[in-house]
């Protein structure tokens, strides 16, 4: 089976608008009523892309080692993992990680609490090869060691080099909201005009599983926003706030995949490999740590739901802990050191 993944974005709201099929005329039943189900359940266009493209790989493995959905056991499992580390290019432990629960999402989905339920054409009835609650706990023991990566900020000359390089109110405007609003590329991308609340001074941002948060904007940002709407952003009626200013595609909403074309731009201008929307977001939390804000507003800030999560975007340098050792040092009580003879 050769399968893909299809984007049909014509299909009922009901229905996820990512599919896989095995040939041009049968689909993936198993995977498709679990994206259907996800859809159902309100995730993103980005999310659903995601599990698609994650089943894809069980899929193929499925047809690659004559496996089926309700074959998978702990070794199995096993076998999908030495499958994956043997492709080359070999993905990332994070990667694999994912779709190991993404295999046992779909297996729960299928099989849950019921075996004999009837789940559709395929009629999933076979018994459970395993009880959920052991093979959770077998998958979190099979997942791979992820190393833990410092994600070095960019310093004020990268920003500055960088920065100075953009032409246009669009893209200032795109490298502000990431570099000096902590805005992650999607949610930038997936701003609308409705979410610009220019008299309070803020904007409305999407996150990660809808979660919406307001934020504050700078006054300069919003001033550049300001100047891109109305000198740059070609008549359109597209509800996104960030449009294709040229080409064939003028008018229509900034994708992703453009805005990675237009980073890679700008670095091969600069010179600076390092300057990514995410090592903006890393140096935006980074900044605003050194300049004295709280870890639970940061969180906040930045929409995380742990604030373990912003902990892994504080990494502090040499000079900043000796610094801080200093400030608090002057600033704490102590007994007076006793007089040596």
């Amino acid at each position: 089976m050769s399968a893909h993944v299809l984007f049909e974005p014509s299909l009922p709201p009901s229905q996820s608008p990512y599919r896989l099929e095995a040939d041009q005329e049968h689909g993936v039943d198993w995977a498709n009523q679990f994206l259907d189900a996800q859809r159902l359940r309100g995730l993103s266009l980005h999310s659903l892309r995601t599990y698609a493209f994650n089943l894809l790989s069980l899929a193929r493995w499925f047809a690659t080692a004559s496996v089926e959905l309700c074959d998978l056991t702990p070794v199995r499992l096993s076998d999908y993992i030495r499958f994956q580390l043997n492709q080359q290019p070999r993905p990332s432990a994070q990667t694999v990680n994912q779709r190991l629960s993404v295999a046992n999402a779909v297996y729960r989905f299928h099989y849950g609490d019921d075996a004999t339920q009837d789940h559709g054409p395929n009629n999933y009835t076979r018994p459970l090869p395993f009880s959920y609650s052991w093979r959770w706990r077998a998958v979190n023991r099979l997942r791979i060691k992820m190393p833990r990566k410092v994600v070095i900020p960019l310093t004020s000359q990268e920003v500055a080099d960088f920065w100075s390089s953009f032409r246009t109110f669009r893209d200032v405007a795109l490298v502000a909201l990431m570099l000096f609003g902590g805005l992650r590329s999607l949610e930038v991308l997936g701003l609308k005009l409705e979410d610009l609340l220019w008299t309070q001074g803020q904007i409305v941002v999407r996150g990660k599983g809808n979660r919406q948060r307001l934020l504050p904007v700078d006054p300069q940002i919003i001033e550049i926003l300001k100047r891109y709407l109305s000198m740059e952003r070609p008549p359109t009626d597209s509800a996104f706030v960030f449009v294709v200013l040229k080409g064939p595609n003028r008018g229509k909403p900034l994708t992703a995949a453009g805005l990675r074309t237009l980073f890679r731009h700008h670095r091969r201008l600069t010179q600076i490999a390092k300057a990514n929307p995410h090592r903006f977001r890393h140096t935006f939390g980074a900044d605003m740590v050194r300049a004295g804000i709280s870890l639970p507003a940061l969180m906040k800030l930045m929409g995380h739901a742990h604030i373990k999560t912003t902990m892994l975007y504080v990494q502090l340098s040499a000079q900043d802990v000796w610094r801080e050792f200093h400030r608090a040092i002057k600033n704490r009580e102590r007994p007076p050191f006793p007089e040596v003879p």
